[in-house]
């Protein structure tokens, strides 16, 4: 895992909502906008499923994702990619539960998204764009 520099996190924090891409075993992509974002730490975000349909079934077939942020001002933007995994009780459950509930009270968590962060890169214009940073 990888640590999250200090500018991925604030992005991440000023960024709704978060693009989050998954692909099936055969590489057919899917994107949706995730509206609940916790950030558990340097190398953990936590996202709600709510109502994963394809994004399911992606994940079952390949544990793996991606999201991208960014912002205007400063201008910043960074793709992080990851492993998936779930949790549908225990304390990462509540935690996001309550994160959740939160946001929308009327609103039932399915499982809580464990995403694993791997690699960051940096997703600006410019001669840095796609290089590595984490």
């Amino acid at each position: 895992m990888v640590n999250m520099p200090p500018e991925v996190r604030e992005t991440l924090e000023k960024q709704w909502p978060i693009p989050f891409a998954t692909a099936s075993s055969d590489g057919k992509p899917n994107v949706v906008f995730m509206g609940i974002l916790k950030i558990k730490d340097n190398e953990t975000l936590l996202f709600a499923d709510n109502f994963f349909n394809k994004t399911a079934t992606n994940l079952a077939e390949n544990p793996r994702a991606s999201v991208v942020c960014w912002t205007k001002d400063p201008r910043r933007s960074f793709q992080i990619k990851g492993a998936v995994t779930f949790a549908d009780e225990g304390p990462i459950f509540e935690e996001m539960e309550e994160s959740v509930r939160a946001r929308k009270p009327d609103l039932n968590m399915r499982r809580a998204v464990i995403f694993k962060i791997e690699e960051i890169y940096e997703a600006n214009s410019g001669p840095s764009a796609g290089d590595k940073i984490a």
